[in-house]
């Protein structure tokens, strides 16, 4: 796992795992059982300056990169999706947005406590009708007087699998919304809006298959005001400025999912050591080890392959065929990983109580978070040429 990485980031990537496996796993199954985000993990994750990891020490990050964050992530990943998408969502969804695109005021009001973990912040993009295609977006904003003279964006519509979204510290929703239109085509604008705001409501959270742990919201707005100066970047420029940021995300789930693959790799070499069926030990027996060792190249495949993406997206060159190729391998390697070591567990692995059917469950959306692996098909296959 370490042999291509500079001293800082085998120390970054070894105080992470360490983290994970003796402040984070005790409290996952009961977490996950409870459907209940541990904020006094997310507070330890502040203090450790991992939500400030790949931004510069000026605006309060750690100076690192996004390959950092990355790691952070993998580590994470390997115990608790819930955790390491809290922390993947929080940064490239949260924070990142605000320090791309935002205007100096908005980064000293709002980066400070997002870097420290002392605040989350989420990212409205999918609606019922707006998921893949996230030009469909239904979600309207127009500029307004209102009766007391102030500018203000007027919000309706709504968002579905909103992460991050209705925690006790969730400072703000950032939302894609339609402000206009030029030479027929819908003109999306990103605008934030804080929590508290009247006429904006977060619903019941979901009831969800995996990532039980992850707090996660649909949102209605109705007439919900905010002022103009809450616009995040240009207006009209929403929906580049937002594939900007899939294409970084996709790289932070590809990490994420190489940390499932190995956290179930490493369940199933330790229970197929320990386990004996008719008087041998699991692991002897020549159809568990070729398993065992198809995980293995998977999760060696996947870490290359989010490497590579987020080395050249620290690198400032084209990354996005390349983060697409990270994200469909290594959700691929989750979700297979998972089933397999599941298969290994036998019928312990259909008891919650095994970290590995947590896994089961949580990898599913792998392939479907961030751009279903099906989007991730189109990216590739249109840098080859195959689409008109």
């Amino acid at each position: 796992m370490y042999e291509e990485l500079s001293d800082d980031e085998r120390e970054l990537a070894a105080l992470v795992r360490d983290f994970a496996d003796e402040v984070v796993a005790p409290r996952s199954y009961e977490a996950d059982r409870t459907h209940t985000l541990p904020l006094d993990v997310v507070a330890r994750m502040g203090e450790l300056g991992l939500f400030g990891l790949p931004f510069p020490e000026e605006v309060g990050g750690q100076g690192g990169d996004y390959f950092a964050l990355c790691l952070a992530i993998e580590a994470l990943g390997r115990v608790d999706q819930s955790i390491a998408i809290t922390l993947e969502a929080g940064v490239s969804l949260g924070a990142m947005p605000v320090f791309r695109f935002g205007t100096e005021e908005q980064k000293r009001e709002l980066l400070p406590d997002l870097l420290a973990g002392r605040a989350l912040a989420a990212f409205g993009l999918t609606e019922p009708e707006a998921g893949s295609d996230a030009g469909a977006t239904r979600t309207t904003a127009r500029r307004e007087v209102s009766s007391s003279g102030a500018d203000e964006w007027v919000i309706n519509g709504s968002k579905q699998f909103i992460t991050n979204s209705g925690t006790e510290i969730t400072r703000f929703v950032t939302v894609t919304a339609v402000t206009g239109e030029s030479g027929g085509r819908k003109e999306i604008s990103t605008i934030m809006v804080p929590h508290g705001t009247p006429g904006f409501t977060v619903e019941p959270a979901y009831d969800k298959v995996g990532w039980n742990a992850s707090d996660t919201h649909p949102l209605t707005f109705q007439n919900a005001r905010v002022p103009a100066g809450n616009l995040l970047g240009e207006e009209g420029r929403g929906f580049a400025n937002f594939l900007h940021i899939l294409d970084e995300g996709r790289i932070a789930i590809a990490a994420l999912a190489t940390g499932a693959a190995e956290g179930c790799l490493e369940a199933a070499i330790d229970y197929a050591k320990k386990r004996t069926v008719f008087g041998e030990v699991l692991s002897s027996r020549q159809h568990i080890q070729f398993t065992i060792a198809r995980m293995q190249a998977r999760v060696h495949n996947a870490r290359l392959a989010w490497h590579h993406a987020a080395r050249l997206r620290d690198a400032g060159m084209p990354f996005k065929v390349e983060a697409a190729i990270a994200k469909l391998t290594s959700s691929d390697a989750a979700m297979d990983n998972s089933r397999d070591a599941t298969q290994i567990f036998g019928g312990n692995g259909f008891m919650n109580e095994y970290p590995v059917a947590r896994h089961y469950r949580d990898s599913k959306i792998l392939e479907i978070g961030e751009g279903t692996n099906e989007v991730q098909l189109l990216v590739i296959s249109r840098a080859l040429g195959l689409h008109g």
